[in-house]
């Protein structure tokens, strides 16, 4: 499986929030969230693609993500352009994917 940079991610997840309907772990296509004590958990943040499913699925809203931001998005658009990958959270205002 794929790993992204888990510093870069912008997947917020707030527990207290949690009313344990599972529907993100459900609907996740990479695993990032677990489901034990009858609440959701951060099982690996790194895997996070940042599609959005998971907070568009969290109707308390324990979720926050960008969908379609940072370096998946930079690499992908990139390779479908044919060009550099970009996205903007390089350091010292590199233009670079990192």
């Amino acid at each position: 499986m794929m790993r992204y940079l888990e510093t870069v991610v912008t997947l917020k997840f707030d527990p207290s929030m949690c009313t344990g309907c599972g529907l993100c772990n459900k609907v996740c296509p990479h695993g990032v969230f677990g489901f034990q004590d009858k609440r959701a958990f951060l099982a690996d943040r790194g895997a996070c693609m940042e599609c959005g499913a998971c907070a568009r699925n969290c109707q308390p809203g324990a979720i926050q993500v960008r969908a379609g931001v940072g370096c998946a998005a930079g690499v992908l658009a990139g390779l479908l352009a044919g060009t550099e990958p970009t996205c903007g959270c390089s350091v010292g205002g590199d233009s670079t994917c990192c």
